[in-house]
């Protein structure tokens, strides 16, 4: 996904930034750049706060606690754009990349990485299997019950998600917030999913 972004954009925005993880492999990516983190969550800004500036980024990245539906940004002001996990948690994914849309330049790159559902007679079983009972179990050993009930929510949210937002569906999403050139990749076996587009000029 990171490498979706020119070298050479000027403002990036990753959205639903967590702990900082892309965004500061995009100022890693465009030193020159400047790169906003965006996240609803304040003890996730918090650790993303002291990952920059232990990277010694403080300087190129700013984290702002926002909305994917609501961005704290003026229109057309981002050169590119990249989003993680984000259209699971949203009530309404069209009208959260409408807005995603709005704060991009023409002509501007945005990507986005989500997990996916694997098809296939051993890919599915083997992911079903692997959500709805090695995750939760493996949580729970790992991280005691809060991890319990991370691995017990994942795998049912995400074929949630795909159930009422198939790939199809989030392509003409894409397009219908003013993207061209639309494409996905999948990734591990099916149970990633990339995806890109170009602001419309």
């Amino acid at each position: 996904m990171v490498s979706r972004v020119p070298t050479g954009a000027g403002l990036v925005v990753d959205v639903a930034a967590g702990t900082a993880g892309v965004t500061l492999a995009l100022a890693s990516r465009s030193p020159a750049s400047r790169v906003v983190g965006v996240d609803l969550s304040a003890p996730m800004l918090g650790e993303g706060r002291r990952r920059v500036a232990a990277a010694g980024s403080a300087g190129q990245v700013r984290l702002v606690c926002g909305r994917g539906e609501q961005l704290p940004l003026p229109d057309a002001a981002a050169d590119a754009l990249t989003f993680t996990y984000l259209l699971r948690y949203v009530p309404d994914p069209a009208a959260a990349l409408a807005e995603l849309a709005r704060v991009l330049k023409p002509g501007a790159v945005m990507a986005s990485l989500e997990f996916a559902v694997p098809s296939g007679p051993i890919w599915w079983p083997s992911w079903f299997a692997y959500t709805r009972f090695l995750l939760p179990v493996a949580g729970l050993a790992t991280g005691g019950p809060p991890w319990w009930r991370v691995g017990r929510f994942l795998g049912p949210n995400i074929s949630g998600h795909y159930r009422k937002y198939p790939v199809d569906w989030t392509v003409r999403a894409w397009q219908a917030a003013g993207f061209t050139d639309v494409g996905y990749r999948r990734m591990s076996l099916g149970g990633g999913l990339v995806m890109w587009g170009t602001r419309v000029g």
